[in-house]
């Protein structure tokens, strides 16, 4: 009797994994043939390339040219409360794509293979990962995460944190105001947008420490700067910060 119902277990099994999870690949509608592909094929994820052009020491902006990393002019005039920052790539392609998916489509199983790229891209940059002892989402007003389902800048932390064997700090940074999404304001306004909107609840983990904030796209740098404005006044020695894409 056991066997039979361990079969029709199974049934069920693969009869919801069809129903959750597309059989072709959703950026290039091809069979998706093998156990561990998800919603995208294996092709699709090896062309997800990190951008290798020069870029600013600080902010990490990416420069047009191949030259050697240097400052940018506005982190020359005024450095981000944030000490370095690094990109995976431009948000544009299949790396766009594939964040789309991720965070607006639902997928957030997509999480573990973007988190895989950026480690791959930046997994070796010493000035990131060098003396870091924690690791922290940028968090999302809980009215907005109960409707997407989840924050992707967690999903993406906590699989950066499993893999580099980092601890996640999840919970004392936090969003208390809602703001209106920054990408429909200028650039000007995007800082102005989130003053306020950030908390540390209490500094655990956070005091005396080289914290890692972690998010999906880096934009004008905003949400980077008043996180990192706030956990640096709750005591941060270090604030860096990972994105996976640059717009």
């Amino acid at each position: 009797m056991r066997f039979p119902l361990q079969k029709k277990i199974g049934s069920y099994l693969k009869l919801a994994e069809l129903i959750f999870f597309p059989s072709v690949c959703e950026l290039c509608s091809r069979l998706l043939e093998f156990p561990d592909e998800r919603i995208i094929c294996r092709s699709c994820l090896q062309r997800l390339k990190p951008r290798r052009t020069s870029f600013c020491l600080c902010c990490g902006k990416f420069f047009d040219d191949s030259g050697e990393p240097h400052f940018c002019r506005q982190c020359v005039l005024l450095r981000p409360f944030f000490s370095v920052h690094r990109s995976c790539g431009l948000y544009f392609g299949s790396l766009k794509d594939t964040i789309i998916l991720f965070k607006y489509r639902g997928y957030r199983v997509l999480g573990k293979a973007l988190a895989t790229f950026a480690l791959q891209a930046l997994g070796r940059e010493e000035s990131l990962w060098w003396g870091v002892d924690n690791i922290i989402p940028v968090p999302l007003f809980p009215e907005k995460q109960k409707k997407r389902g989840f924050n992707q800048a967690s999903v993406l932390a906590k699989e950066l944190a499993r893999q580099k064997d980092i601890e996640l700090i999840e919970g004392q940074l936090i969003k208390v105001k809602r703001t209106p999404p920054q990408t429909s304001l200028e650039a000007s306004d995007r800082r102005k947008n989130l003053k306020g909107a950030f908390k540390v609840v209490h500094d655990q983990g956070i005091k005396g420490k080289t914290v890692l904030l972690v998010d999906d796209v880096y934009t004008t740098g905003s949400t980077l700067q008043e996180c990192s404005l706030v956990l640096m006044k709750a005591g941060a020695l270090e604030v860096k910060a990972l994105t996976i894409a640059q717009a």
